[in-house]
């Protein structure tokens, strides 16, 4: 029920925009009123093309605009007609005694900051888009919302022609108190921008993250019973051609696939399911890849998220249509590839182009608060592998280890990853133990009939005793890719020897917890 307390007309608006795009329908609806209109140098000769009468900021402070522009409004009788509360009499008396005139309606946005950092433009130009007069105008009539409506982005223009048009040029409090908050949410949102601006140098220890955009609903949370919203850039996300509202759980697991298929740039196709890969290869024939990426354990590929590096042709799409999965992610379709697709209804159809988004830091709750740290970008090098036993892996081993630790990288811990001609056999993950983990992935590979002769094993942690080597070994392994760092790591590394087994050690770990 709208609050009908403190109903104010709007008798005096104060209008200083930088973008001018779609003002005009606004200037007509105060004219039409009789609204008094104030405004500044472009504003207001913007406002006299369009046939309407305003009074310059100037005239009625006494002071033109000076040190090229940084100050116009700043001044008493400005920011007295917007703070001035019309029910204490002391402000009253003093809005009499300077001759200020209320201010019921200031409309005003701010400088490009945030775009003319992205345009790369040089430090005194970004400088000079540092608002400060439309940001203390801003906040000011926020401040004095019981009095005044304030309106700070063009977004909000159509909510306010409304209002206009449905309540005669009169404002509730209730709306006065709805673009407060829209308000400080903007200014917050810029001066936070600012901030990360300045701390690129200074790099102050602090959270700092805002979002402007609209959250997108989700369908639902983790759980049906929970409700969800995504707050982000959405031109982060790929593009939705076809299906049903996105859930938690499918951006979940379309943020495992981006990052994932991100750490390859030979042709792959990886199945997954709650976050991890259930099956990928690597083929130069992406309907190949596709074969015995979903060859790896074809049960668990069922209701799970694709993702693939090339553009989806038509005849592989007839291939995926056989099976039923949520979620597609490629760069591209081919045309007959959507008709295959979008025969399903709820099949959800995504886009990324050409190439992979991903930031550079990622944020966690816990507790009562997040946790901020860089996103794990590392690949290692072939060439930085540390050789620590007699046998060296041989070429198609060092390919199939780096394939392997590829994916280890994105496999819940402990995790364990077992390859071969880059495809992967099976994994083990999420267990307490690590020995459990490469148990799961064996068993896995075997119900699957996967033989494990010649296979490699990655794991993202060291072995701090030589079990792991040892039921590899059993298992038919003959090389073996992990961080190293235990104080036993010789106790695998003569294990390896003694059954000519070759390890490399990486000294980089990829928890994923």
């Amino acid at each position: 029920m709208t609050n009908n307390l403190r109903n104010i007309p709007i008798r005096k608006a104060l209008i200083s925009v930088y973008n001018k795009e779609g003002l005009a329908p606004v200037i007509h609806e105060l004219v039409k009123a009789g609204v008094q209109l104030i405004s500044t140098g472009g504003t207001l000769e913007h406002i006299r093309s369009l046939g309407a009468d305003a009074t310059a900021v100037e005239d009625i402070t006494g002071y033109p605009s000076i040190l090229g522009g940084r100050v116009k409004t700043l001044h008493p009788k400005i920011f007295g007609g917007i703070l001035g509360r019309r029910d204490v009499p002391g402000d009253i008396t003093d809005m009499e005694h300077w001759e200020i005139g209320p201010v019921d309606l200031v409309l005003v946005d701010l400088y490009p900051f945030s775009e003319t950092v992205a345009s790369g433009a040089p430090r005194a130009d970004v400088i000079e888009k540092i608002d400060i007069g439309g940001i203390s105008l801003i906040r000011a009539a926020a401040k004095n919302y019981h009095d005044v409506v304030v309106v700070a982005d063009r977004s909000l223009y159509p909510e306010l022609l409304d209002l206009l048009q449905s309540q005669q040029c009169h404002t509730t409090l209730d709306n006065r108190a709805y673009f407060a908050a829209q308000a400080f949410k903007i200014t917050s949102h810029y001066d936070t921008a600012i901030f990360n601006y300045f701390n690129r140098d200074v790099k102050l220890t602090t959270f700092s993250h805002s979002l402007l955009e609209t959250p997108l609903p989700l369908r639902y949370g983790e759980n049906p019973h929970q409700g969800a919203v995504f707050f982000g850039y959405q031109d982060s996300l790929p593009r939705k051609l076809h299906g049903k509202d996105i859930s938690y759980n499918n951006l979940l697991d379309i943020e495992a696939a981006m990052r994932l298929i991100h750490d390859f740039s030979e042709p792959a196709v990886a199945i997954l399911k709650h976050n991890n890969a259930c099956g990928c290869a690597t083929c130069p024939d992406p309907r190949q890849a596709w074969e015995r990426a979903l060859k790896a354990d074809p049960a668990s590929a069922f209701g799970g998220i694709i993702v693939m590096n090339r553009p989806l042709s038509d005849v592989l799409a007839q291939e995926m249509d056989k099976l039923f999965f949520e979620v597609i992610i490629a760069p591209s379709y081919g045309p007959g590839a959507l008709d295959v697709l979008t025969s399903r209804k709820n099949r959800i159809i995504l886009a990324y182009g050409e190439k992979v988004r991903l930031p550079e830091k990622e944020f966690r709750s816990l507790l009562d608060g997040v946790v901020v740290q860089d996103r794990d970008t590392l690949v290692e090098d072939p060439a930085s592998f540390r050789q620590v036993t007699r046998r060296a892996p041989s070429p198609a081993q060092v390919a199939d280890l780096v394939f392997a630790n590829k994916l280890v990288k994105h496999t819940k811990s402990n995790a364990i990853v077992l390859a071969a001609n880059g495809m992967l056999l099976a994994s083990g993950m999420g267990q307490p133990s690590r020995v459990d983990a490469l148990k799961h992935a064996i068993d896995k590979a075997r119900e699957n009939n996967l033989s494990l002769e010649n296979a490699v094993m990655a794991s993202d942690a060291f072995f701090p005793f030589p079990d792991c080597v040892e039921l590899a070994h059993k298992a038919g392994i003959t090389a073996v890719i992990q961080p190293g760092g235990s104080i036993k790591d010789q106790l695998s590394i003569d294990y390896c020897n003694t059954n000519d087994m070759a390890m490399v050690f990486t000294g980089i770990r990829h928890f994923k917890h």
